[in-house]
């Protein structure tokens, strides 16, 4: 059976790398998840078949923010962006942009490479970087 989440030869990458990739794949089943009984909640229209899936559906986002919280607690400057934009009011977007502005620079020494600016591809953050 094949494993997806990886685009890199598994073998060769490191046990938190692996086990990074499986959390990240758990999050994106957790958020399809959601996703399914949303759409069969706003159809459902008896009220004990609605009830049922309202509670699996608070599971399935009990578990997406287990995994968010765990891959945060891996990406110190993950959590740095996503604290500006979380639970903040006014435009999701310019809180976006200025979290990861604030961030820049205190990146985990694992990326050195800069975030692009907006509208950039970030290519020419690469220059000077080597393999």
């Amino acid at each position: 059976m094949g494993f997806d989440q990886y685009h890199e030869p598994p073998e060769e990458l490191p046990a938190e790398t692996r086990t990074f990739a499986r959390l990240c794949a758990s999050l994106t089943e957790e958020a399809e998840a959601i996703g399914w009984y949303e759409q069969r909640l706003a159809l459902e229209k008896d009220p004990e078949a609605h009830a049922v899936m309202s509670n699996a559906v608070g599971e399935e986002f009990k578990h997406f923010s287990m995994d968010l919280e765990f891959l945060l607690r891996k990406k110190p400057q993950w959590r740095q962006i996503a604290q500006g934009i979380l639970f903040q009011e006014g435009d999701i977007v310019e809180h976006g942009e200025a979290a990861e502005e604030a961030a820049e620079g205190e990146g985990d020494d694992e990326s050195p490479v800069k975030s692009p600016t907006p509208g950039s591809l970030g290519i020419g953050s690469l220059k000077g970087q080597s393999l």
